[in-house]
């Protein structure tokens, strides 16, 4: 098929060239020159595990292709994909969709024959009308078909989930276009649950998933609290819930709060929603208080190792809201780092590959470390704030070396706690003793 992927970044991206690697000829659009100057000088502009061979790969043979023009991209496609942009409004915490409906208004003008325009962007409930409705504006007598096609991609593991999902939700309300995304996913048929909803179910699902998930973070984290208090472990409590199918075993690893750009984004949205639409959505309403408040609490635990010190010195490790990504986008990191920093701290951070993203955010507010062990000499605490794989091998008798106190405050439970204590180190985790 010829595909039009409208946007570039942690969906477009490894969407385009996951298309492109099922033999589909692709184009990617987006209006950043730079960021399409140094995808089609074969350099990628995010980081994600796997995507770099898979890139390199199907730009060498052209599979994937990289314009700025819409015309270009849309004037021959089957299929076009919109994976633009939804921020949330800095106020209603809305999603804003001028990005949307922009690129609706301007790709309507070059579709020709019949072509199916897929909405994979976290989008509000009723989007898919009113990009119709926009589409049909411009071109009265132009053949398409809106349909939705949510993403579950997790950041970091987004090449391994677009290999490998474990469903695929298709919004269409015809069944021309079912049998065009029918096509799409052809290489999936047999192997993966392909549940073919209503548009509006569609656009419903995804944001009913990511506040559910939220849910389950802010639970498992309530819980680690209550386990630290009632002296219980809460891995402990994690696996005999798991064990219950109507509960599962994922998302159950306590944490800092959840972050990125999904989980925040679209819990605010559902709520918005909600309200807008008279409905009652006091759980999801709680999960954003209280994951809120959470970021706060976990700045005032590293703060509380260091409480008889005027001006700590806080070695952090990690940036990226989860390892496996440079996206610093409400991260946990970052927002535990500006509470540090409005009481007095100073900071020294470490981050194998976000650097460049939290140096856009921090500015200078904080030095940085060219490595992990670069970031802990005359360090009054260690806060591991980002589960990298590199941190959980951290060499402990080095560390103790090179700080000026020996303290850990791990808020992800990388490091081995009976290790550190035997080294000397006091050590503070998340819902064990």
């Amino acid at each position: 098929m010829k595909i039009a992927v409208v946007g570039t970044g942690y969906v477009g991206l490894p969407t385009g060239v996951g298309l492109a690697e099922l033999g589909n000829d692709v184009i990617c659009i987006d209006k950043d020159e730079n960021k399409i100057n140094s995808l089609k000088a074969g350099k990628l502009t995010i980081f994600e595990y796997g995507l770099e061979e898979l890139f390199n790969k199907n730009t060498a043979n052209g599979k994937v292709k990289f314009t700025t023009s819409m015309q270009e991209a849309v004037q021959d496609a089957d299929l076009v994909i919109l994976a633009v942009g939804t921020p949330p409004n800095p106020i209603t915490k809305e999603a804003d969709m001028k990005y949307i409906y922009a690129a609706a208004e301007e790709l309507a003008q070059y579709i020709s024959g019949y072509t199916v325009i897929a909405v994979k962007s976290t989008v509000p409930v009723n989007t898919g009308d009113e990009v119709e409705k926009i589409v049909a504006s411009q071109k009265p007598k132009g053949e398409f078909d809106v349909v939705s096609l949510p993403e579950f991609l997790r950041e970091g593991f987004a090449v391994h989930d677009f290999f490998n999902p474990d469903r695929i939700i298709v919004g269409a309300n015809t069944e021309r276009a079912k049998n065009v995304i029918a096509k799409l996913y052809e290489p999936f048929a047999g192997k993966t649950k392909i549940l073919y909803v209503h548009r509006r179910s569609s656009e419903t699902i995804k944001y009913a998933s990511n506040a559910f998930l939220a849910m389950k973070i802010q639970y498992i984290n309530e819980m680690a609290d209550f386990c630290e208090k009632a002296g219980a472990d809460v891995y402990e409590v994690a696996q005999g819930m798991g064990l219950d199918s109507r509960i599962g075993n994922k998302f159950l690893n306590p944490g800092p709060g959840y972050g990125g750009f999904c989980f925040p984004k679209d819990t605010n949205a559902m709520a918005y929603m909600g309200r807008v639409k008279g409905v009652d959505l006091s759980l999801i309403e709680a999960t954003i208080q209280g994951n809120d408040k959470r970021k706060i609490n976990m700045a005032k635990r590293i703060l509380e190792t260091v409480d008889n010190i005027r001006n700590p010195h806080i070695a952090v490790l990690g940036a990226a809201f989860k390892g496996g990504t440079d996206d610093c986008r409400e991260s946990p990191a970052m927002q535990i780092i500006q509470v540090l920093l409005e009481k007095g701290a100073s900071i020294t951070l470490y981050d194998p590959e976000a650097m460049g993203n939290a140096q856009k955010i921090l500015g200078d507010k904080v030095s940085y470390a060219s490595d992990m062990y670069a970031a802990l000499p005359n360090a009054d605490v260690l806060a591991i704030l980002t589960e990298w794989e590199d941190f959980k091998s951290l060499d402990l008798a080095k560390v103790k070396q090179l700080m000026k106190t020996p303290k850990i405050v791990d808020l992800r439970n990388i490091i081995n706690r009976d290790e550190a204590r035997s080294l000397g180190f006091e050590i503070h985790a998340l819902g064990v003793q």
